[in-house]
């Protein structure tokens, strides 16, 4: 993939290399951190990425996404085919109640931007198949912009919203405004059952372009000359247009919600996604910081940021040299020169063999030793297949069980397969929604094969 933003020596714009590597030695430390990109004055000076991950693939955003739809909104605003007040029950005529409560009949787009809905727990929406109508038909506990809930659906209905005035859904809409013109990539995002995106989540992108996104913000909209996005509008959508707790607290999360961005302390803002995607922006230090990942303790990252990274800008130091290569430990283990093969007949897989150096599971054939990533092609879960078919394996024997593990690289859900002596097969995600226990079960036959690996 091409660089979308210039390369420096960190020296040359400020920023000590020592400094860039405690930053990369603590996001080490956390783990299951996938990429990390530094921006300073314009230019990349780190752009650091731990294997097995491939900074050049798309990776889920997760609720990054809501950024990306923010920007939607603010430009279909700009070309005059909404308004910050607009009622959704006129925007949204045929998917509210016949007979909308006095709380829907107020509701806005500026409530659904600011996450102020009056919902006092987020609606059940997903089991539907009209997901638009499921959450209007939620009860409205609060009036809107009274009471602050973080809330995707809320999100989502601002897809919906976008696709009707423009008669586009959300990825077309942004492609020649916003993604085309920074450089993207085949962006992919997810959508509802009936044709719309999902808004809150399921946008795919590179880690770069996650950077460039992030610059773009710093520059208040203007990219090479041109005005992608009003200036007025990130003013707005990253400032703060709701107390979302304490700020006075100085907890990470407290420090005001603007229009699906988060304010951060220092003047900074973020755009984050569940299990560790990032965009924070740092205007006093002229600086972006964009991640991705796949970690359970979303605070961790920007701690890293704020004790190694900030104080450094403007300082000097000897300089030193960045930890290389990055690698996310894998399984671990020894290998056994042996074939062993079971079927199954419930859970996600029907079939499974190890053998010395392999692992195939459903008659697809994966590279497997305990030491290192082997990276191959395969779709695990069929429910969620948006993960992508792009996987990195890695397993052993330890003691009697073999154990390996399955990252979806293009995703942070990592599986943990682990086979008995018995051949009872335990399949959990490490990371990721629905875990820990996703499937367990005996073999339906005795092995098919059990012998050394030279008996064929």
């Amino acid at each position: 993939m091409t660089d979308l933003l210039p390369r420096s020596r960190p020296e040359d714009q400020g920023v000590p290399t020592a400094a860039l590597a405690r930053l990369v030695s603590a996001l080490d430390a956390i783990e299951h951190v996938h990429t990390v990109t530094v921006i300073r004055h314009g230019h990349v000076v780190l752009a650091a990425t731990w294997a097995p991950y491939e900074r050049d693939a798309p990776h889920a955003m997760y609720s990054v996404s809501k950024s990306f739809t923010s920007t939607a909104v603010g430009l279909a605003i700009d070309e005059r085919l909404l308004a910050l007040d607009d009622l959704v029950v006129h925007l949204l005529p045929d998917l509210v109640p016949e007979e909308p409560s006095p709380q829907l009949g107020a509701l806005s787009v500026r409530h659904l931007l600011t996450m102020s809905t009056g919902h006092a727990a987020e609606p059940e929406w997903h089991a539907s198949d009209q997901w638009a109508r499921a959450i209007l038909a939620a009860e409205l506990e609060f009036a809107p912009g009274t009471h602050w809930l973080y809330n995707t659906a809320a999100t989502y209905l601002l897809s919906e919203i976008v696709q009707r005035r423009t008669g586009e859904r959300l990825l077309d809409y942004l492609t020649p405004r916003l993604f085309a013109p920074l450089g993207f990539q085949e962006p992919w995002w997810l959508q509802s059952p009936t044709g719309v995106d999902a808004g809150g989540y399921g946008l795919m992108i590179r880690a770069e372009e996650l950077a460039a996104f992030g610059q773009l913000l710093l520059q208040r909209g203007e990219w090479h000359g041109d005005q992608l996005v009003p200036a007025q509008w990130i003013d707005l959508a990253t400032s703060a247009q709701i107390a979302n707790g304490d700020e006075a607290s100085g907890h990470w999360d407290q420090q005001g919600y603007g229009f699906q961005f988060w304010r951060c302390p220092d003047g900074a803002y973020r755009g984050d996604g569940a299990f560790g995607q990032y965009v924070i922006v740092l205007p006093e230090q002229d600086a972006v910081v964009a991640i991705t990942g796949g970690l359970e303790n979303m605070h961790l990252p920007p701690a890293a940021i704020w004790s190694e990274l900030l104080p450094a800008f403007d300082t000097t130091e000897a300089e030193a040299s960045l930890p290389s290569p990055l690698v996310i430990p894998p399984a671990g283990g020894a290998q056994r020169d042996t074939e062993l093969e079971y079927a199954y007949t419930a859970g996600p897989i029907a079939r499974l063999r190890i053998g010395p150096e392999s692992l195939a599971i459903n008659g697809v054939e994966l590279a497997c030793a305990p030491d290192e990533w082997a990276v191959g092609e395969l779709v695990l879960d069929g429910e969620r297949e948006w993960f992508g078919d792009r996987v990195a394996v890695s397993g052993g024997w330890r003691g009697g069980d073999f154990i390996a593990l399955l990252r979806v690289l293009k995703d942070p859900v990592t599986f943990r397969i682990r086979l008995s002596p018995s051949g009872e097969l335990t399949i959990t995600r490490d990371v990721g929604f629905d875990g820990p226990d996703v499937w367990s079960g005996p073999p339906a036959t005795a092995p098919i094969r059990e012998a050394p690996s030279s008996a064929g």
